[in-house]
């Protein structure tokens, strides 16, 4: 392996795949701070550029563009409250919060720290178990997928900042909109109205951009004499100790929590971010703080994101399986060069695996540096009087939705959710759970649907097989976490009364 990996690194450290390798880190960190592109849409852009470079070189760049995009998402949600990417709306919660509060400095060097951290971690991981882990993977089947978004939706419903009726409601109301458009198995068109536009369903990017960044402008503008311009002093953009204290040990958890959750096919990057944010704010001493500004909040999701894209890679590597729809673009430049994604592909081609490899951990440096000593000129911008930040922001997300498909209807989905996302907010109900329960609405009721298909109509089925049997000890064990966590705080708040 050590032979293997020096081997990369003379292949990746080459004058031209460096420059490649560079190039698209910059283009990833754009697109990911762009709303409404992100990565599948940086890497569809600068697809038909690699076309005549040596199939290593592509894959570098294009890898690149994937786990930079990761990295730029955050940027935009932390300042402006506005998800880059989709991976970073749970980061709008209290990444925003610090900003408000003047803290965008730690909360954005803490969110490269740890997107770095992360980052390096999946790729050491890539690199030890990606072998071990594709049988794993080969028991993942429908029903156990199926019972993990369950999973993800309960854990979703028990660490929303609203309360649990609310909660419940925006989750079923996510899962009833994942349900507009055809079919997935019959192409029967469900909810759309006789519109064309929406049998596709409706768009994601489109959605959670009316209700994160729309709907702040909304709010903002109905006090905008009261919005004042940020003015952060130089001290006030490096973390303070507390700050490094609280969010070590979530960007520690964090990475464990996106390498697991990336390298189960069909399983969205999204989900891992959740999930790290349930997790931090279930075992904190603190959880009232989540939601008003708790960095861990911020430092979780951020290495989860990060954490996902070395273990996306592996489906896609050692079962030529895309886990999610970004590394379907690098699927498609490998069989464009020639290159068969597999089990053989470690032995038949290591120059591309370990080349990949090597890139990733030089990647995940140029990003760092590329992104840290530009936390200033980022946090600048909540300098500028709103008046003139307001249609500055709307205009670019106009132009992100509309840029995705070249579809007008995009930016009416957005300011129609921009509304809803108002009057939510408005009455308390809180955002996130409803995004969640969009993205895997789809996913799950295929899940279900193939799990009744290949038990014939049990429903027990879903109740079988060793992989559905640890998603649901997983489920015990939160729920008795839960019922612990219960205990002691009621415990000490009997104690604090008494005393």
């Amino acid at each position: 392996m050590t032979e293997y990996l020096l081997a990369g690194f003379s292949l990746a450290l080459r004058p031209d795949n460096l420059f490649y390798c560079f190039i698209g880190c910059v283009w990833g960190t754009v697109v990911g701070m762009l709303p409404g592109l992100g990565p599948l849409a940086g890497l569809t852009l600068l697809l038909p550029l690699t076309f005549n470079l040596e199939p290593a070189s592509a894959v570098i760049m294009l890898a690149g563009i994937f786990y930079g995009a990761m990295y730029g998402g955050s940027t935009t949600s932390i300042l402006l409250r506005i998800p880059g990417e989709a991976a970073s709306v749970i980061t709008c919660i209290d990444g925003y919060e610090m900003a408000r509060q003047g803290r965008a400095g730690p909360a954005l060097v803490v969110a490269g720290v740890g997107s770095f951290i992360g980052g390096t971690f999946s790729v050491i991981g890539l690199m030890l178990f990606a072998p071990a882990l594709a049988g794993v993977m080969l028991q993942v089947g429908p029903a156990a997928e199926c019972v993990l978004m369950i999973f993800a939706l309960l854990v979703m419903s028990l660490i929303s900042s609203g309360p649990w009726l609310k909660t419940i409601a925006m989750i079923l109301l996510g899962l009833l909109i994942g349900t507009m458009g055809l079919d997935p198995i019959t192409a029967y068109p469900r909810f759309t109205f006789g519109q064309i536009e929406l049998s596709d369903g409706i768009n994601f990017i489109s959605m959670a951009l009316g209700l994160f960044g729309l709907s702040e402008l909304l709010l903002n503008l109905e006090n905008i004499a009261d919005v004042k311009p940020i003015s952060p002093t130089f001290r006030s953009l490096i973390p303070r100790w507390a700050d490094i204290r609280a969010a070590a040990p979530a960007v520690g958890r964090g990475s464990i929590v996106g390498f697991l959750f990336g390298f189960v096919p069909g399983i969205s990057h999204v989900i891992s971010t959740f999930v790290s944010y349930a997790l931090e704010k279930r075992i904190s001493a603190h959880p009232e703080q989540f939601g008003k500004g708790a960095i861990a909040g911020v430092a979780g999701p951020e290495t989860a994101n990060n954490a996902t894209t070395g273990s996306a890679l592996i489906p896609l590597l050692v079962l030529g399986i895309p886990a999610i729809p970004a590394t379907a673009i690098l699927l498609s430049a490998l069989m464009i060069h020639g290159v068969q994604p597999g089990p053989e592909l470690i032995s038949k081609n290591p120059e591309i695996f370990w080349g990949l490899i090597a890139s990733m951990y030089i990647g995940n440096l140029v990003l760092l540096v590329l992104n840290i000593p530009m936390v200033g000129l980022f946090v600048n911008l909540l300098r500028t009087p709103y008046a003139y930040l307001a249609p500055s922001v709307m205009l670019i997300c106009v132009i992100g939705v509309y840029s995705v498909g070249a579809n007008s209807s995009e930016v009416l989905v957005m300011v129609v959710f921009g509304l809803i996302g108002y009057l939510l907010r408005k009455f308390r109900f809180d955002a996130a759970p409803l995004l969640l329960a969009v993205v895997l609405g789809d996913r799950m009721e295929v899940s279900f649907r193939r799990a009744l298909i290949i038990s014939d109509g049990d429903y027990w089925g879903l109740l079988r097989g060793g992989a559905s049997k640890v998603f649901l000890i997983a489920l015990a064990f939160l729920l008795a976490l839960q019922g612990i966590a219960w205990m002691m705080g009621y415990r000490k708040r009997m104690a604090d009364e008494a005393s």
